[in-house]
């Protein structure tokens, strides 16, 4: 039997902060179509590989390929002298590293409609919540080391969207702990993993990682927003609504590079920078949040594109 926790009371307003107390024991050059030009691949536990000390590629690998779980929820700060942080050639991880606390399968979790009543229910997707946050997190970092010639300003707002990532996963974290749960108590799948990587460019990578997989969570926000509120757990309707309004800027910054390395942003172009299999119909929740998605910077065209997209018969 578990023993559930003293009942976190927030305002209404608030949102929760991550505390080492709730981990469980256990003018740009054209990069639409760059191919890094000399691409060294590394694998988990690769040291030959990383980056000079006090550098913020050093900080991004050591996150990434990191296998303690305090490390992942609360890394240490980045350098602040950005000088400090030469980059000399494109460095591919593999995998990121995972903290034994942490079961990595090969199916995910879904949450079934009317399956939200239950606190273990509740608390298993919410557990999945915070995996796609620290994945986030980590794929921000592999952007960083895999496009060292980017602009300087586009690997800063990396950096800052990494941070934002490692912060939500706190909002989660409180949530669970308010479940009865911890991090680790469920089993994840590295789903984002499994398929971002594949990305040649930065802008194929702001395509998938911000305009899609991101832009998909504006409307998977709004919709367990109400599914939370609808079983009355207030505060994981709360943590929903604050990581929608983050996600605003984080769609925005992905909408604004690609356009600077595409020279448009709208659909068709979006789409072709999509790497097989991967297509519109992952990147939109039901149903698609067309205002939100507008704040975010993308076009009514491209909103209404996003609404009628269907795959060619037979695909």
């Amino acid at each position: 039997m578990r023993t559930r926790p003293s009942k976190v009371s927030l305002p209404s307003n608030s949102v929760p902060r991550p505390r080492s107390a709730w981990i469980s024991p256990k003018p740009v050059r054209s990069f639409a179509c760059i191919v890094p030009r000399e691409i060294e691949n590394a694998g988990v536990g690769d040291k030959q590989k990383r980056p000079p000390d006090g550098t913020l590629d050093a900080w991004a690998y050591d996150y990434v390929l990191g296998s303690t779980l305090l490390g992942k929820l609360e890394p240490p700060a980045p350098p602040e002298d950005r000088a400090l942080a030469p980059a000399s050639r494109p460095l591919r991880l593999e995998a990121p590293g995972r903290p034994p606390e942490l079961e990595v399968r090969s199916v995910g979790v879904r949450a079934r409609r009317g399956g939200l009543r239950g606190e273990k229910a509740r608390a298993r997707l919410v557990h999945a919540f915070h995996h796609h946050e620290l994945q986030a997190a980590e794929l921000m970092c592999w952007a960083l080391l895999a496009f060292p010639e980017a602009p300087a300003a586009f690997r800063e707002g990396l950096v800052r969207i990494a941070l934002d990532e490692v912060r939500h996963m706190g909002f989660y974290r409180e949530h669970l702990t308010a479940l009865g749960y911890s991090v680790g108590d469920f089993p994840v799948r590295d789903w984002f993993w499994e398929r971002v990587p594949r990305v040649t460019s930065p802008a194929a990578f702001v395509a998938v990682m911000g305009m899609g997989f991101e832009g998909g969570n504006l409307d998977h926000a709004a919709r367990f927003t109400e599914r939370f509120r609808d079983v009355g757990d207030d505060l994981g309707a709360r943590v929903q609504e604050q990581v929608g309004r983050e996600e605003i800027a984080h769609v925005r910054f992905a909408v604004r590079w690609f356009e600077e390395f595409t020279g448009k942003a709208d659909f068709e172009t979006w789409a072709r920078h999509l790497p097989a299999p991967l297509s519109p119909m992952v990147m939109r929740g039901k149903p698609v949040q067309r205002e939100l998605r507008l704040r975010a910077g993308m076009s009514e065209d491209f909103v209404e594109e996003m609404v009628q997209w269907q795959p060619a018969p037979g695909s």
